[in-house]
């Protein structure tokens, strides 16, 4: 298996590896790094990661950043106010406070919008997800997470939430805050009636990428732009080949994150063999979400519903694999499409015709 971002050229790609440039979800302004402006003795703001980000186009281990979806309302008879985790230090947002203050200088102030994205949901409820270049995502905060056993993960993942409320926190109480981000912010608060045995908060961190298989074909770059197909499709991809950013650093003096790509894609079709191991390793595995594909190609697998797809396809697999009772790997593909056809399963994606051309 791999963990982090193949070099662009371990599969011919574009996008893989360390980004020379981040435009998206990025530091628009030029925000000093170091606790003392100016000097680079006094050392580095909490999160902002040393080194300068690497050689663009390398590989690294380095794992696009994680964060909680929050369910957030503004309906106040179901408001739960936001709250300050145990071990809240104001301080470690000083970078933050810095952005803001820049972005007000700069006659460019931001709003809760451009901090998070709380997209509504029915019930004056949302899934927030991250937004900018400072938000919910914990950038850098879980390289341990991929290979960690069960305490490292547990830790990981508890250091997440306490970010997660602290950065609520931070927007909603303090004086480094702009009021009108303050009075926005605790216009909202996490829904009473949602995760009531977690004190509101999701009890599920997002983990949009670990650890990927690697197996006889490996889902890259090529598929999801068109350039290469297979021969065995067994579902479609189509969202964005996405990244989030996978560090935070120093460039060119001033902070920068790294790592973020959003790039369009056509439906493609997903190889069987992505799914499975290779056989001299283990043959009664099906794997519909650690799948065989590169860090560029899982950006855009990388949804529930393809994983759901997926999910069904594995268990037609494995019955057919026991029927038959062979391995995994010599499920033949024309029974398995077979099967998928009859579930009217879409493996390929045929364009509608265009429409012909209106004359003057």
């Amino acid at each position: 298996y791999h963990v982090g971002r193949e070099s662009n050229a371990a599969y011919g790609e574009t996008l893989n590896g360390i980004r020379a440039e981040t435009p998206a979800h990025q530091f628009k302004l030029n925000i000093d790094p170091y606790r003392t402006p100016g000097h680079p003795e006094s050392g580095l703001l909490p999160y902002i990661q040393s080194g300068d980000g690497g050689k663009p186009g390398d590989g690294d281990k380095r794992v696009q950043t994680y964060n909680f979806r929050l369910c957030m309302t503004h309906a106040k008879a179901n408001l739960i106010p936001w709250r300050a985790p145990a071990n809240y230090d104001e301080a470690k947002f000083e970078l933050l406070a810095r952005l803001l203050e820049a972005q007000e200088n700069a006659g460019k102030p931001l709003n809760v919008g451009a901090l998070m994205n709380p997209i509504m949901m029915p019930n004056d409820k949302t899934d927030t997800n991250n937004n900018g270049p400072f938000s919910t995502d914990y950038i850098g905060m879980n390289y341990e997470y991929p290979e960690g056993d069960y305490a490292t993960r547990e830790r990981i993942a508890k250091d997440h939430e306490d970010y997660t409320r602290a950065f609520t926190w931070f927007l909603a109480t303090s004086e480094r805050v702009p009021k009108h981000i303050r009075d926005e912010m605790n216009s909202w608060g996490l829904a009473a009636d949602e995760f009531t045995e977690n004190d509101h908060f999701p009890t599920q961190m997002y983990v949009r990428e670990s650890r990927r298989m690697i197996s006889d074909y490996v889902m890259t770059e090529a598929n999801c732009r068109g350039d290469r197909t297979v021969n065995d499709p067994i579902a479609l991809g189509a969202y964005n080949m996405d990244s989030h950013n996978c560090q935070r650093i120093v460039k060119d003096g001033f902070v920068r994150n790294e790592g973020d790509v959003q790039v369009r894609v056509s439906p493609y079709g997903i190889s069987y063999r992505s799914l499975v191991p290779k056989q001299s390793q283990c043959e009664n595995l099906l794997v519909p979400v650690c799948l065989a594909a590169s860090h560029i190609a899982y950006g855009s697998i990388r949804m529930e519903p393809v994983f759901m797809i997926l999910g069904q396809v594995s268990a037609t697999a494995a019955s057919l694999a026991l029927e038959g009772k062979s391995s995994v790997q010599q499920v033949p593909y024309a029974k398995l499409r077979a099967k998928l056809d009859a579930d009217h399963q879409i493996v390929e994606w045929k364009t509608a015709p265009a429409a012909p051309a209106r004359k003057p």
